[in-house]
This record gives C-alpha cells, structure tokens and sequence, in this order.
C-alpha cells in the first residue's frame, strides 16, 4: 500500500463485468481531475494467442487444465513487481496486448493477438489502474493485495456470468456458442482454484443476481437487463473506507441491507451506486497523496 502512488484492483472473471466498472472509474478520474495509469490484465499473459492455443492443445492430449485463468499462463511475478515499483515510487514496466486490428494500427501495426514491447508507465500519475483476470491473486510466493490500497471484485452469480461470456464472445468476438461453452468447462478448475479465492482478499465485491430465470445460461436469448436485476455489494471492512450506510440507503432508493457489511440495490442503480461509493475513497486517496 502506498500514500504517494496509490494502485486500485478491479478483478474478476472473463464476462463479469469488470470493464463496465472500469468506464464508470474513468468517469470518476475526469470529473476529480485524477490523471492514473491503466493496466489491462491481458497485457500479462505469458503467451500470444498461437502460443496459447498451442499450450491447451498439448495440456488437453496430456489431461492437464490448462487456461488463461491459470496461474502458469501469465506473468504474474511481473505484475506484482509493477505493483511493488509504483507503490513505492511511481514507476514501472507495462506493455499492451493487441485484440483487434484497429488496436494493432494504434501501435504501429502490430497484428491482433501480440502483445508490444514493455514500455515504462508515464511519469507524474496520480494512481495506477488495474483491470484484470489477477488483481488479487494470493500464493505461495505472490501476494498482490499487499501491494494495492483498494480491490475490487465484480461478481455476478455463475450463470449469469456464463450468459455474459456466451453473448460477449458471440456477438463482438465471433466466436460459435459451443465454442465458449467448451472454453467455460476446460477452465472450471481454474476458476474454482484461481479465480474465485481472489474474491475473499477484495475489499469491496460487486456480485449481480438476476431476477429473472437464468438455469439454463447456454439457450439464453439476451443477458437479463439491470431493472431485472440487484447488486450485492459486500465491504470487507467497512471501516477501513469509513463506509456511510445511512447516506447509501437515503442516496440509492429501494435498497436495503442484508448483512451488517451488506448492501443490496436495484440492478439500474450500479452506476449511481459506484460514484457514491468510490468518490470519497478517491478523494481520501489523493488528500493523503497530497499530504505525502
């Protein structure tokens, strides 16, 4: 954790929504005037994307998981070493993976599926920003959330993180239904082991529940909407964010607690929900920086 260079984690898994959050954080950074720097997950993949399939070819013949939720395919000591420099100075080494072609002509080029060379962060940032599969990846000889003042997790109850993922992958990455379905099973033991003990080191979780019938995720015709939904929202510690439960009640209507630590509220308000939160965190973050 870090006073000067504050690192904020939004985890979770493909399809859960952690983009979403990451836009409504941008939207923050503008309206507070907060200049950070954005580091996409994917960038810390081990291989590029022949290499990869390649790598689940070889594990499938060999009845190995294999997958990018798995600690192996990505350098995550690399990551944690940027956590570690930023926290402590400001600096660090990132590089970006390319997904499309319009990305690839941003950097010069470079086909979709690669990733560019490592490059050092921009110097004079207020925070750094992770989005990703990882951000609060605990093991053996890694320890992210040392490093980062907030996580966050992004949640939504299984089967509608799996709708997600199918109707994601269909209609902006073309890929055939029983393609994703196939990709969810080969990396449920991974999520069970990587991705979802990540959600009991987050500070803050988001996780969605439909209102809706959603039993069978892989014959859905469209992803439940936000009015057909809730948002749990569950805080670690309440206290370490000085968490004002009467003002979210008042602020965000039609919620309620359900838990000491746990607020729920209607699917639409999620946007509303997360500037009411993470704003005074923000500022708190840059007051402290300031005094530093």
């Amino acid at each position: 954790m870090s006073r000067k260079h504050p690192i904020i984690a939004v985890t979770g898994s493909s399809g859960a929504g952690t983009t979403t959050v990451k836009h409504a954080f941008e939207q923050l950074f503008l309206r507070l005037n907060i200049a950070p720097v954005i580091v996409e997950g994917d960038s810390y993949h081990r291989f590029d994307r022949r290499q990869m399939r390649e790598k689940i070819r070889l594990a499938n013949e060999e009845g190995r998981n294999f997958s990018h939720f798995s600690i192996e395919a990505n350098l995550l000591d690399e990551l944690e070493k940027l956590f570690r420099h930023y926290g402590a100075n400001g600096t660090g080494k990132r590089r970006f993976y390319v997904h499309s072609e319009e990305e690839g002509a941003r950097f010069g080029g470079i086909k979709p599926g690669h990733f560019t060379d490592w490059i050092d962060v921009p110097s004079g940032t207020d925070l750094l920003f992770y989005e990703g599969l990882h951000g609060a990846v605990v093991t053996d000889t890694l320890d992210l959330p040392k490093y980062t003042d907030l996580t966050v997790g992004v949640v939504p109850i299984v089967n509608l993180e799996w709708m997600q993922k199918i109707h994601r992958d269909t209609a902006e990455r073309g890929y055939k239904p029983e393609d994703v379905t196939k990709t969810i099973l080969r990396r449920m033991y991974d999520y069970v082991h990587v991705i979802a003990p990540q959600f009991s080191q987050t500070d803050i979780n988001f996780q969605r529940v439909a209102t809706v019938d959603t039993s069978n995720p892989f014959i859905a015709r469209d992803i439940p909407t936000p009015d057909e939904s809730f948002v749990v929202i569950r805080f670690k510690d309440p206290g370490k964010f000085n968490v004002d439960f009467p003002l979210l009640l008042a602020m965000l209507h039609n919620s309620f607690m359900s838990r000491y630590n746990t607020i729920v509220v209607p699917g639409g308000k999620m946007g509303l929900a997360i500037e009411i939160i993470f704003r005074p965190i923000l500022e708190q973050m840059m007051d402290r920086r300031q005094s530093a």
